[in-house]
């Protein structure tokens, strides 16, 4: 099975259960399992570039280190009773560690099931999809799509702005008031770009018959194969095996607003 050739809008509607499900547990094995797991189904059915990965992966993986450290030093040791964990100086509660790892575990688990459906979706191929299968306004979808693909022009012309204004010698400001002058400087010639691009865009749809009507047909159709109910039932699997895994090992707990 190749990640690649699901069908995008099952995709995303099945990592969409997994992260409903995933909220509804707070403890450290479930989704310490369950993100091994997601993971593992990257790597092995993803084909995914593990640099790449890795890139994406780290902001996330600061982010949940700062819900654990945040949460770990600023919880109410009042509240807690039981056995202390010791760090160096510091002191804490074992109920608020796990308390700690069960958040940034949530946050790393929610991170992987959204890397797993970016690195493994075409762009292009997920709005089509979203036409097809879940009816969603062509309108909508080529407006989205027509944007995304006016991006790396507007890098492009960004770029070029700012050659000329070399050439020009106006030279990058400096401090908080030139970079703000400098950026007044970009934001006229892009906007006024940008509107000559969607007027040329919009004319160009409309005079190859574009109406935005759902009754229509492409040239391109995204169908639902076997491999897209494999997929769904081996992500529930998953979760099913990771709340077994903590239920065996006496440390399932449901969300009750732990904080």
């Amino acid at each position: 099975m190749n990640l690649q050739e699901l069908n995008p809008s099952v995709k995303a509607i099945t990592l969409i259960v997994a992260v409903f499900l995933l909220a509804f547990v707070f403890d450290p094995i479930t989704p310490l399992v369950f993100s091994l797991g997601i993971i593992t189904i990257t790597f092995l059915f993803g084909h995914v570039s593990f640099k790449r990965w890795a890139l994406y992966f780290i902001p996330f993986f600061i982010i949940a280190f700062g819900f654990f450290w945040t949460t770990l030093v600023f919880s109410d040791s009042s509240n807690h009773s039981g056995k202390l964990i010791e760090a160096g100086f510091l002191t804490f509660p074992l109920e608020g560690f796990q308390v700690a790892v069960s958040l940034a575990l949530r946050v790393l688990g929610f991170a992987l099931l959204s890397l797993l459906f970016i690195l493994t979706t075409n762009k292009t191929d997920f709005l089509l999809s979203l036409m097809q299968q879940l009816k969603l306004s062509p309108k909508i979808a080529y407006g989205v799509l027509a944007g995304y693909r006016f991006l790396p022009l507007m890098l492009t012309e960004l770029k070029t702005i700012r050659m000329a204004h070399r050439i020009r010698g106006i030279h990058r400001g400096k401090g908080i008031s030139g970079r703000v002058r400098e950026l007044k400087r970009y934001v006229i010639p892009l906007l006024a770009s940008a509107i000559r691009k969607a007027e040329r865009t919009a004319v160009a749809m409309e005079s190859k018959g574009f109406t935005g009507s759902r009754q229509r047909t492409f040239y391109r159709t995204m169908n639902i194969s076997y491999k897209d109910w494999v997929f769904l039932g081996m992500v529930l699997a998953l979760y099913g095996v990771s709340v077994y895994t903590s239920v065996s090992w006496g440390y399932f707990e449901w969300y009750n607003g732990q904080l």
